[in-house]
């Protein structure tokens, strides 16, 4: 294999590099039809207005769970698919749903069936129809797959739980305060027995298991949460068995343990060490050179191949919003500008591109503030920039990633096997001016190269001798590129690859 066929086999990668938009769908946009599905939300359920944000309540005794679990705003898959133009514009190529299987709760962490849509949300068919408009824009869409526990309210825990049927699913015992094994103790969440074959074959071995039947619907893709509890040996046969019914799906796991031996498991992790690190630098608690090799390490170990199907986020359902853990914006945009610049998938959590704050659980789950978007709120803009940059810009899709030398900054390269690819990104987490001198350690960027600042931050600077002196504004991000200073038609890279 050639390394040009290398990167063009990357650029046919959906899952390499792209941009996913991650949506709670009781809480994206207002249903047309919330009168008909109100009967949906009987008490202990509440349902709530737009304009409302969600608040911590009272632990409810019969439930086994908290108030704010059972409030809801509507949402549905129909209101959903209606705002698709938005997802669109933003510049996104993937559609990431938090559970939409039908369970009691307005997280559906708590699954009753897997196989049906939760009634709140539509049907099955609804998902059909929304996976076939994406295709038909050229998008994709990733499912949430809850295969570590379900609800238990699920049909066949309750029959385990009484001594018949789908006992062995489970795993029961006057050790566990519930009688049962839960997720982290959480009565709520009874743990599947994995270790039962039958059990895996409903997920994901039988051909008409869970797993094999919504790539078979449509989705192309499975997000699974707490992959860390399925274990590497179970999610590598969820693995081939998702690639086996649909060749090119996706299979990225919800893993905060260091990446390397959890990939070919999945196709790809979710950053949780990325994300910290990112905020942690643009929050002055972590210098540039430290997060430099931090940062190094994680793509050496764990393999450019599978760093660019991981999804660096900086903020999800389950994390304080962005906007709340780095309120200056200045020194927020670091982390932003790094996470569409360093290898891997972005994974924008919905409202994030409007500035929405938001503490911890419930807050960082308030309905999506369309108010903003209409208003043109400048963080749009902003998104909307970085994503045409990473679009524009083949190495940032698909590159490599070396470090560059420098004494305090971050700095480093995404190149491809075309020199003129090449992209060079700067950053000063500092509260002052940095003055450096960077060592460019690829052989074909040639001497006297001009390179631009894509994001217009500084001024042009010029290579010479491999060595390139630039001066980085406080809490600034610099993505250079290439630039031609020349005007008589002449160039040094004609005999460069």
């Amino acid at each position: 294999m050639t390394m040009t066929s290398l990167y063009d086999q990357r650029e046919q990668d959906w899952r390499m590099g792209a941009v996913v938009y991650q949506v709670l769908v009781d809480r994206y946009a207002p249903s047309a039809n919330l009168e008909g599905k109100r009967r949906l939300y009987a008490e202990p359920k509440t349902l709530h207005a737009w304009s409302e944000v969600p608040r911590r309540g009272a632990f409810l005794d019969e439930q086994q769970l908290w108030s704010q679990e059972v409030a809801f705003w509507g949402g549905d898959l129909a209101s959903l698919q209606a705002k698709l133009d938005h997802v669109q514009q933003l510049g996104a190529d993937v559609l990431y749903l938090n559970p939409i299987c039908h369970a009691y709760t307005n997280h559906k962490y708590d699954a009753l069936d897997y196989k049906a849509v939760s009634p709140e949300y539509g049907t099955r068919d609804d998902v059909k129809r929304l996976a076939a408009e994406l295709h038909r824009r050229g998008m994709r869409l990733v499912l949430d797959g809850v295969f570590n526990h379900m609800g238990r309210n699920a049909p066949i825990f309750q029959e385990a739980l009484a001594g018949g049927a789908h006992r062995d699913w489970f795993v029961f015992g006057d050790r566990y305060p519930s009688g049962a094994r839960s997720w982290w103790g959480a009565a709520n969440l009874p743990e599947l027995n994995l270790e039962n074959p039958a059990v895996r074959a409903h997920l994901w071995g039988e051909p008409d298991s869970v797993v094999r039947g919504w790539l078979r619907d449509g989705i192309d893709g499975w997000r699974l949460d707490v992959a860390f509890d399925i274990g590497p040996q179970f999610l590598a046969e969820l693995t081939q068995a998702a690639h086996e019914q649909k060749p090119g799906s996706l299979v990225v796991g919800e893993i905060p343990n260091f990446p390397q031996a959890w990939i070919p498991s999945v196709d790809g992790v979710m950053h949780f060490g990325l994300r910290r690190i990112l905020l942690a630098m643009a929050d002055g608690r972590l210098d540039g050179q430290t997060a430099a090799r931090m940062i190094g390490r994680i793509v050496a170990d764990t393999g450019i191949e599978g760093m660019l199907r991981s999804w660096v986020y900086l903020d999800n359902h389950d994390t304080e919003r962005q906007a709340t853990v780095v309120p200056d914006e200045r020194r927020r945009r670091v982390a932003q500008v790094l996470q569409f610049t360093l290898p891997g998938t972005v994974n924008l959590y919905y409202g994030s591109e409007v500035g929405m704050t938001g503490g911890e659980d419930p807050e960082m789950r308030a309905p999506m503030r369309w108010d903003l978007v209409e208003q043109g709120h400048p963080q749009l803009a902003w998104t909307q920039r970085l994503v045409a940059l990473r679009r524009e810009h083949r190495a940032l899709r698909i590159g490599d990633f070396r470090t560059l030398e420098s004494r305090e900054l971050l700095a480093f390269e995404r190149h491809t096997d075309r020199a003129l690819d090449s992209v060079f990104v700067v950053a000063n987490p500092q509260p002052r001016e940095v003055q450096e001198w960077l060592l460019v350690t690829n052989s074909h960027v040639m001497d006297g190269s001009h390179f631009v600042d894509l994001l217009g931050q500084v001024a042009p600077v010029t290579c010479h001798s491999a060595l390139v002196p630039i001066n980085v504004p406080a809490h600034t991000v610099v993505v250079l590129k290439h630039q031609d200073a020349r005007t008589d038609g002449y160039s040094n890279y004609k005999r460069v690859p």
